[in-house]
């Protein structure tokens, strides 16, 4: 009982960081992984990484105990976060593309987030997630989340991370990437529009009798669906950059811990 009452504080600190992971971190934080199997998950990844590193550490209860989970809780949601970055791309793509074409005004609520949600940009998310899932992506992040205690170790420094702005700084590069890639993929289809609209304006000048307002909705329609069934092969191999930029972006996070902690 006493073994027990000194290790408990050292397993309830990776309890901590790693169901704080859980909530945000893509695939997992969905809402339609049942709330019980998200806490028996996050029980058994903490006690497979307590017997391998909590022996390691001594943590004690003490007065700044309160602060060590403040700062766990913060290094599993910062690890997750990072990774769901990666994954707003197709919603945020999926949202430049429906203002194109005109669906912006016809979103629906995506079932795993709970929130409106661009048709395209939805479409986009379900393949882009089982393109991860048959990439055996969320292993891939599971490893991440168990592997953060050799960047970033119990006993670690992570305020001082906070307080240099070095975390700030990467969340916000981070973000402008991610912005960019959503730029990228939906390029195509926002050129093609643009070139709609500038012909529809053409037809507009040299034909006024045609109502272009009526035309160039189906018209933008017809074209849109036309692009996307022709980009709609390489989006496999765009989520698989998407990924390589997931966890590139996971590793350099690492770096930036283990640079200061």
């Amino acid at each position: 009982m006493e073994q027990i009452t000194d290790l408990f504080p050292a397993f309830l600190l990776v309890f901590c960081r790693i169901s704080s992971f859980f909530v945000v971190a893509p695939i997992f934080s969905s809402r339609t992984f049942p709330a019980m199997i998200k806490i028996g998950l996050a029980f058994f990844v903490s006690l497979i990484v307590f017997l391998t590193i909590g022996f390691d550490t001594k943590v004690t209860a003490d007065a700044t105990y309160i602060l060590a989970v403040v700062r766990e809780v913060f290094a599993g949601l910062i690890i997750g976060y990072t990774s769901y970055l990666f994954f707003t791309v197709v919603q945020t793509s999926g949202a430049l593309m429906d203002m194109q074409m005109g669906f912006g005004i016809a979103n629906i609520v995506d079932p795993l987030t709970g929130v409106s949600a661009p048709m395209l940009g939805n479409l986009k998310y379900m393949l882009m997630t089982l393109v991860f899932l048959s990439l055996n992506g969320h292993h891939y992040l599971l490893s991440a989340i168990m592997d953060s205690y050799k960047w970033l170790p119990l006993d670690n420094q992570l305020f001082s991370i906070y307080y240099g702005g070095n975390i700030t700084e990467f969340l916000t590069r981070t973000f402008s990437d991610t912005f960019m890639l959503a730029l990228q993929i939906s390029a195509p289809i926002v050129v093609a529009m643009f070139l709609v609209d500038f012909g529809l304006a053409l037809l507009a000048r040299t034909a006024p009798q045609y109502n272009v307002f009526v035309i160039g909705v189906p018209v933008k329609i017809l074209i849109g669906l036309a692009m996307l069934i022709l980009l709609l092969p390489g989006f496999s191999v765009l989520f698989q950059l998407v990924f390589d930029h997931m966890f590139k972006a996971l590793e350099k996070l690492f770096v930036i811990m283990k640079s200061t902690s």
